[in-house]
C-alpha cells in the first residue's frame, strides 16, 4: 500500500487516540515528529499510522512508556533476539499479578467494609467509619500504586 499522509485529525480518528496524546507521543519521542504542509499542518505517513496503533495497543494492554519506548527499539531491530521482548512481557506481567494482588486485597477489604454496614444514619455507618480510620487497611492498601 502506498503510503497515505494524513492530517492529526484524521489520525486520531483512525487510531482512536486523542489528539493532544498524539502531540504528547510526538513530545516524548515515542512518536516521530510529523513532516509538514507548506501551511505548517501536520501530516502524517503510513509509518506514524503503524507506529501510533502500535503504540495504542501497547496501552491498551497496560504496557508504562518506558517498556513501549524498549518495545519500538527492539522493533527498529528486527534481527535482534525476540527473548528481548520476551523479558519485556514478562516484567509487565509480574507488575499486573503484582496489581492484581492488590486489586484483590482492596476487594475484600470493600466487601467487610459493606457487610459490616447495618444501615441507619451515616453518623453511624460502619463504611463511613472504616474509612475514616487512618490506620485501617484499606489506608495501607490505597498507599500503594494499584494502576499505572
Amino acid at each position: 500500500m502506498a503510503d497515505q499522509n494524513r492530517s492529526i485529525g484524521q489520525l486520531s480518528k483512525l487510531s482512536g487516540v486523542k489528539i493532544t496524546t498524539i502531540r504528547y507521543y510526538e513530545s516524548i519521542k515515542l512518536l516521530q515528529e510529523p513532516g509538514r504542509t507548506s501551511g505548517g499542518q501536520r501530516v502524517y505517513d503510513e509509518a506514524s499510522s503503524n507506529r501510533l496503533l502500535f503504540i495504542r495497543q501497547c496501552r491498551d494492554l497496560g504496557f508504562p512508556i518506558e517498556a513501549i519506548r524498549e518495545l519500538i527499539d527492539l522493533q527498529m531491530t528486527p534481527n535482534a533476539d525476540c527473548l528481548k521482548v520476551d523479558r519485556v512481557a514478562r516484567h509487565h506481567l509480574g507488575e499486573v499479578d503484582k496489581r492484581l494482588k492488590q486489586l484483590r486485597a482492596l476487594k475484600k477489604e470493600l466487601k467487610e467494609m459493606i457487610v459490616s454496614c447495618a444501615g441507619g444514619e451515616v453518623a453511624s455507618c460502619a463504611i463511613m467509619e472504616s474509612i475514616t480510620k487512618p490506620a485501617h487497611a484499606s489506608a495501607k492498601i490505597s498507599n500503594q500504586k494499584i494502576i499505572s
